[in-house]
């Protein structure tokens, strides 16, 4: 069985591999646990201790010899709620810190398709109306199933979005109702095929390729500059 699960919760490959064996047998000497998981005595020992502080598995002396059982797999989720409680009292702290060096941060790039997520979960925390030039019909295939979540993010937050297409998006599946949105179209070759989201102080400039680039840009007057921009294209564009 794959141990990834295990060690997902804090538990270390030899440790995972210890428990797993352990749960086969029922109830079994050090020795025979060594057999079963492939490890040396040794290491299986000092695994064991560690599995009995988590309280993952117990003993009981026979004969002067420790035989070793599971408890209950149902301790596996107690260790990952009890990690998760321990999580919701350290993040408020991290986020005081983060706060106090994110306001010198002026750039960020992002790469690949996971990480360009940071960059649209950030514009739902921003709650303020996304101006987006070079829009690309084409991003929802590129982060499969991602804005349908998004587009519900927004609406739940009621934030507003205007978008310039290029002409040839107009009949694209991808537009029909999206919610909260006015969606205007300008020729192609007036359009730059790198995207443009605007929102706050911020400027997110993306690249949507198969392995998607992102930079923000967090400026009052860059953004200020890019808004301009695209009222400019926006009285142009049309519906």
């Amino acid at each position: 069985m794959d141990t990834q699960f295990l060690e997902d919760i804090g538990l270390t490959k030899t440790e995972a591999k210890v428990y797993l064996a352990v749960l086969d047998l029922g109830s079994a000497l050090a020795g025979t646990i060594s057999q079963k998981a492939g490890i040396h005595r040794r290491s299986v020992y000092d695994s064991l201790e560690r599995l009995i502080e988590k309280g993952l598995v117990s003993f009981i002396s026979r004969n002067n010899r420790k035989w070793f059982e599971a408890v209950e797999p149902k301790r596996l989720i107690q260790i990952a709620e009890e990690k998760m409680q321990n999580l919701k009292q350290i993040v408020p702290k991290l986020e005081m810190k983060h706060g106090m060096t994110k306001e010198k941060e002026e750039t960020v790039f992002f790469k690949g398709k996971q990480a360009l997520k940071t960059v649209f979960d950030d514009q739902i925390q921003e709650k303020r109306t996304i101006y987006v030039t070079g829009a690309s019909a084409e991003a929802s295939d590129i982060l499969k199933y991602y804005f349908t979540h998004y587009d519900k993010k927004r609406k739940a937050n009621r934030i507003h979005v205007k978008m310039i297409f290029p002409e040839d998006s107009r009949k694209s599946e991808m537009l029909k109702n999206v919610p909260l949105s006015e969606i205007k179209f300008l020729p192609h070759k007036y359009l730059s095929p790198v995207g443009t989201n605007v929102y706050g102080d911020k400027v997110a400039i993306v690249v949507w390729t198969d392995e998607p680039i992102a930079i923000l840009i967090k400026n009052k007057v860059v953004a200020e500059a890019y808004k301009r921009y695209f009222n400019f294209m926006w009285e142009r564009a049309k519906k």
